[in-house]
């Protein structure tokens, strides 16, 4: 089978003309009619007329049309099937993310996906739940990790249900209880994870009408670890943080379980390059192991 020739044939039918066919396909006009002629001489039929006003197409010409369309139309879909293939052996994914998914999920997820697509580069922009809402709108990162739900406008995927965990210092009198008394929330100095997390734990005092004691204020996970292990106060903080800690601190569920959604979040999941695609495909399997 030659493309070319079938190319050439549904051409000079689109333009009616072998000179036109020719300029769309950087051909010479001989080299379309003789193409042409290669086809009727293979098949022994007569494609076109040939006229002083130009080509008709002869009724077997006109029962070959569509056939021969769609093979071009699939050559096309192929080729551009290809060029994808290719582009995934190289490029740069790009994903907001938060500091426990970038600490524990990424790492061997990437390392795994690097194996398989050496060329492929990732940038990792680390922010709160707004400004990775934000990054995924302006499309500064291809999609990017989020408590769900989150904007309507963004198509989203579930991840995983992570749990919130009273974080204790060593020697508090409740280290030894099954479950951490709600109530106890406000009859201890309290560190407040302000950004990301804060709808979260806020929504926890809200539900239970509880006032906190909040003696200190910070974005950073790791600064409130630090301030618990001093007995500075208790705090509450998501179960995927507390992974593989340097700190000395005790985790509790609280009697009343409480958890944050995380999911992942793009403007439109079709419109992904094919490495990011193909990434995704990699934490759906991280999910099922």
């Amino acid at each position: 089978m030659n493309i070319q020739k079938y190319l050439a044939f549904v051409k000079s039918v689109e333009y009616g003309s072998f000179t036109k066919a020719a300029e769309a396909l950087s051909y010479t006009q001989s080299g379309i009619s003789r193409m042409i002629s290669d086809l009727e001489t293979e098949w022994g039929i007569l494609l076109f007329e040939r006229g002083r006003t130009g080509i008709t197409l002869t009724s077997d010409g006109l029962k070959l049309l569509p056939q021969l369309e769609r093979v071009c139309n699939e050559h096309q879909m192929l080729m551009l099937q290809i060029e994808d293939l290719r582009d995934i052996e190289s490029g740069i994914i790009r994903i907001g993310t938060f500091s426990s998914v970038a600490t524990h999920w990424l790492p061997n997820i990437i390392k795994v996906f690097k194996k398989d697509y050496p060329g492929i580069d990732f940038e990792l922009l680390l922010g709160d739940y707004t400004e990775i809402e934000n990054w995924i709108i302006e499309g500064r990162v291809d999609f990017g990790f989020l408590r769900l739900p989150t904007k309507g406008e963004l198509e989203t995927i579930f991840v995983e249900q992570d749990r919130l965990l009273v974080v204790l210092p060593e020697e508090h009198p409740f280290v030894n209880c099954d479950k951490f008394p709600i109530k106890e929330l406000s009859n201890n100095p309290f560190m407040l994870l302000e950004k990301g997390a804060k709808a979260e734990i806020s929504q926890i005092f809200i539900q239970h009408q509880i006032v906190p004691q909040v003696q200190f204020t910070t974005w950073d996970d790791y600064a409130i670890m630090s301030m618990v292990e001093n007995g500075l106060g208790i705090s509450i903080l998501p179960e995927l943080i507390l992974q593989r800690i340097p700190y000395k601190i005790i985790a509790k569920e609280l009697e009343v379980p409480a958890f944050r959604n995380i999911g992942i979040a793009m403007r439109e999941q079709k419109s992904l390059s094919l490495a990011a695609k193909r990434f995704l495909e990699y934490l759906s399997l991280r999910k099922r192991v």
